[in-house]
């Protein structure tokens, strides 16, 4: 950073000094003549827009990735829950009815803390359950099959939650901020004092675009939270049919959990 900075300023001074000896000897016109401050505001706003449309790719990047991955977690429970028909009884239900439990807690308590950037404890009580289950069928044909789709699932909601954080750094935002204040302004200042309702208009949707633009940024950083945000529906589905398979092997019994995942007690 501080090489940029010194390049810079060096540049600048370099710029300064050439156009106090050199401009004489390169341009024939008068020293009161050339750029004015309308000339440099092209430029300016050129940068700013270029400046928001890469950002707004690495925004909708991340974005896509946890919409992804989202998807992908959903997938790998399902398979894990398909898995288990091939475990003896006691296992298969402990796995089904924790699978209900898992996609419970994720939708209901870890959902709502990815909307600040974190995540709960409550899903991993239920993984935890699943490899504690898997210890039982070690050296089984299915083995392999569960702690492939374990592990799967793993890996996917490992993404979801990096993916929860945000992808800018508040500092490049508030850059973008403040290049976005000053190309206004500069915009502003160009324009004729009198007769200009078209310009101002101009003006005026400029504005609005770059602002919806930065705003669009801000709210698609944050996958989970927000106007545009990833929503749980893979994962219900998931709860769904692990709940419609898990009740159709066992209808006597019921999942060890409530409607948020947390585990029942004991009465």
């Amino acid at each position: 950073m501080a090489l940029v900075i010194t390049v810079a300023v060096l540049a600048l001074l370099a710029g300064l000094a050439a156009n106090r000896w050199l401009r004489p000897r390169l341009i024939n016109a008068d020293d009161d003549e050339g750029m004015g401050v309308k000339d440099l505001v092209g430029p300016l706003l050129t940068m700013t827009v270029l400046l928001l449309s890469f950002v707004l790719v690495t925004a909708n990047g991340s974005y896509g990735k946890a919409e992804v991955a989202s998807r992908g977690e959903a997938r790998a429970l399902d398979q894990l829950v398909e898995s288990a028909e091939y475990a003896p009884e006691a296992q298969r239900a402990r796995i089904q009815a924790g699978a209900v439990c898992y996609a419970r807690a994720v939708s209901e308590q870890e959902w709502p803390a990815m909307a600040d950037g974190k995540g709960s404890p409550a899903p991993s009580v239920w993984s935890t359950d699943f490899r504690r289950t898997f210890e039982d069928l070690a050296g089984q044909p299915v083995f392999g099959m569960l702690v492939a789709a374990d592990n799967k699932r793993s890996d996917e909601r490992e993404e979801r939650l990096t993916q929860a954080t945000a992808s800018i750094p508040s500092a490049i935002f508030w850059f973008l901020l403040a290049t976005l204040t000053i190309t206004v302004m500069a915009l502003a200042t160009c324009l004729p004092r009198r007769n200009n309702r078209g310009q101002m208009i101009t003006l005026a949707v400029i504005t609005a675009l770059l602002t919806t633009t930065l705003c669009i940024i801000r709210d698609v950083d944050r996958p989970f939270g927000g106007i545009i945000s990833v929503q749980p529906t893979a994962i219900d589905e998931a709860e769904r049919q692990a709940e419609r398979d898990f009740t159709a092997n066992h209808p006597a019994e019921e999942v060890p959990c409530d409607e948020a995942g947390n585990r029942k007690r004991a009465v």
